[in-house]
């Protein structure tokens, strides 16, 4: 593991991991819904495996998140399926064609994408506002927090493909009228990075993570960890894999 990649997944405030270092001691097991041989949860279905639902977090978010899927994305290499698992109330992922609902009648809704007119998390209030009447959901950071909180924002659309694949999503006409968001340059830490892309293209899951991490920080307090555990299962297994490659003599 690299400096880097240590420093970005320390100090995070996740569950316990004892669930999941009990069930790696078992092993794969069945899916109960496709019968598939799976460790910790089935990609395909979206369902824990060899887990309870006590054993995993379930995390509040502060916007709605709709993740679209090529329908040659891996399944087996996507992370969009943890999110999901995480924030089960908060997170839907579709397969394109296939894309969500979006009225921007009713909601503030942004696509997180980069490009030449995409605008940063701190933009999203001036851009929401232009009209001088922005449309703000308030609400509560915590129970513990009485005061509430204006966010510009309801919905956050992301795309789960390789940079290869983004073209054939990105370009369609459902999707052209929402605004672009683009994260600060961050370095992944996904084991299974896309051969040729530079280490600053973030997997699903981080992506997520980031964007509401830099959400919080700027339209409600000062950020202590509310979605740390939507890294819960990213952050153990590549603590896992990376074990298994200094094993091997890799690392």
């Amino acid at each position: 593991m690299s400096d880097q990649e240590s420093s970005a997944l320390s100090g995070l405030r996740l569950a316990s991991h004892a669930p999941l270092d009990a069930a790696q001691r078992v092993g794969r097991r069945k899916c109960s819904r496709c019968g598939a041989s799976r460790m910790f949860y089935c990609y395909s279905c979206c369902a824990l495996v060899g887990l309870e639902t006590r054993d995993v977090p379930t995390v509040e978010l502060p916007v709605k998140i709709d993740i679209i899927k090529h329908p040659n994305e891996t399944d087996g290499k996507s992370t969009a399926v943890q999110a999901k698992l995480l924030a089960p109330r908060d997170v839907t992922i579709y397969t394109y064609p296939c894309i969500p609902e979006l009225d921007q009648s009713t909601e503030n809704i942004v696509l997180v994408f980069p490009g030449p007119d995409a605008m940063t998390v701190e933009e999203l209030w001036e851009h929401f506002s232009a009209d001088g009447k922005p449309r703000v959901k308030r609400l509560k950071v915590s129970d513990a927090d009485p005061e509430t909180h204006s966010c510009p924002i309801q919905r956050v659309v992301f795309i789960d493909s390789t940079w290869n694949q983004t073209t054939r999503i990105i370009t369609d006409e459902r999707l052209q009228a929402l605004p672009n968001v683009e994260l600060k340059s961050r370095r992944t830490c996904f084991w299974r990075r896309q051969k040729g892309s530079p280490d600053t293209y973030l997997a699903t899951i981080e992506a997520v993570y980031y964007f509401l991490k830099d959400l919080h920080s700027h339209y409600f307090s000062e950020y202590t960890g509310e979605y740390d555990n939507l890294l819960f299962f990213f952050s153990f297994l590549h603590k896992l894999i990376n074990k298994a490659k200094q094993a091997a003599g890799k690392v």
